[in-house]
């Protein structure tokens, strides 16, 4: 699977985890230049407390358009660091 966005390969593994429909990406197979750490978090009932990446390629931000999982609940244990993405970040074969 691969995650692109204004023509950048953000992330690239055959080793995602689909949970809620969304590829959940390894961490060592992020292109961690092209990510920032952003100060918004969310809370998902059943997977605990979600940070966010915003993703900068050629001076151009997509605010939190990946997030991860730092210390999720148990019942989501298996995708903790591994991100995801949205907000026209494409994920595809």
């Amino acid at each position: 699977m691969k995650a692109i966005w204004n023509g950048a390969i953000l992330a690239e593994s055959d080793q995602t985890i689909v949970v809620e429909g969304n590829h959940y990406f390894p961490p060592d197979a992020l292109r961690s230049e092209y990510f920032k750490n952003s100060g918004t978090h969310t809370t998902c009932p059943w997977k605990g407390v979600a940070s966010y990446y915003n993703v900068v390629v050629d001076d151009k931000t997509n605010a939190d358009a990946a997030w991860y999982y730092p210390a999720p609940k148990d019942a989501a244990k298996q995708i903790a660091g591994y991100v995801a993405f949205w907000r026209g970040v494409q994920v595809t074969k």
